[in-house]
């Protein structure tokens, strides 16, 4: 069956096209931009008209493409910003009316099993694997037992939300990237994981920054050394040349220091010398649910 998935994401607005069958995801197309719609959501609990605006521009084309590939069902799931904007399910409700697509919100935990879905989707995981999703407005922590879910916490430890709170100055000041490293150290859980797997566009930005092109990074492997090296590197430049980095997506390059604070941090705080690369993740996950849907969920604007 031939499904499409969209990533409400609190920094990006992602889209999926592919073959479900059996459990297994075949990729048709995926798309990404971003869209920051979470702007100001930490601080006012809203989603702001010119935020929601950029998004509705993007799903214009998301629409568009999913019915050319023949899409039977489209899910638009959303995450940290939707969930802590005032006017999130009235947002996800003009998304169904206007687009056609099956919406839903997902809850912390809701959000680490479709994760996880999405990463075992194309590999095993082994027991006492961490799965790490460092999102704009959260990180999802997930321990895999196997393939199934053993434990799961969501921390406000997102890029575009810690950006917003402790990263000022462009760059950031030492004091600045302190405070931001002590916040998230603060956040995150005791834990003994033995092997890390990183999902979404932190991670994968920085093994393309690691790499210095902007190429498939999936299952890469990326030291906690080269973590801290790219650390170093983005948080000493201005936006300005942070923007022309080999392997940095500009648009990202204003969250991408809080980002990489968070990845540095929880590999500093569970020992772990590695993490691995999977460019599968939440929205390959959304790809499996957007199969499960009643037959005619999300294929025309209700409108």
């Amino acid at each position: 069956m031939r499904v499409a998935a969209v990533d409400l994401g609190t920094n990006t607005t992602r889209l999926l096209v592919a073959d479900v069958e059996h459990g297994l995801v075949d990729e048709v197309v995926r798309r990404e931009a971003i869209t920051r719609m979470g702007e100001s959501v930490d601080r006012r609990r809203i989603l702001l008209p010119i935020a929601i605006a950029r998004v509705r521009n993007v799903l214009v084309d998301y629409r568009r493409e999913a019915e050319a590939l023949g899409a039977e069902r489209v899910l638009a799931v959303g995450t940290s910003a939707v969930r802590d904007a005032s006017n999130g399910e009235a947002f996800l409700g003009e998304i169904e009316w206007s687009y056609g697509f099956t919406s839903r919100m997902l809850d912390g935990g809701e959000e680490a099993e479709l994760m996880l879905r999405g990463v075992a989707s194309d590999r095993p995981l082994g027991a006492g694997t961490l799965v790490v999703d460092i999102g704009g407005g959260s990180t999802e922590l997930v321990l895999s037992h196997g393939d199934r879910l053993a434990w799961a916490v969501s921390t406000e430890a997102g890029s575009v939300r810690l950006t917003e709170r402790y990263l000022a100055s462009d760059p950031p000041t030492p004091c600045e990237l302190e405070a931001c490293t002590v916040a998230v150290r603060a956040l995150l859980p005791p834990l003994e994981p033995v092997a890390a797997v990183g999902v979404a566009g932190t991670v994968v930005t920085a093994a393309r920054i690691s790499a210095g092109e902007s190429t498939s990074v999936h299952r890469r492997r990326l030291p906690t050394g080269s973590v801290r090296e790219a650390l170093d590197l983005v948080a000493s430049l201005p936006l300005r040349e942070r923007e022309r980095l080999p392997g940095l997506d500009p648009a990202r390059a204003p969250v991408i220091v809080a980002g990489l604070v968070v990845l540095d941090e929880i590999l500093a705080r569970y020992g772990l010398p590695e993490i691995e690369i999977s460019e599968r993740d939440l929205l390959h996950g959304a790809a499996l649910a957007a199969a499960e849907l009643p037959d005619g969920s999300g294929t025309s604007p209700s409108c």
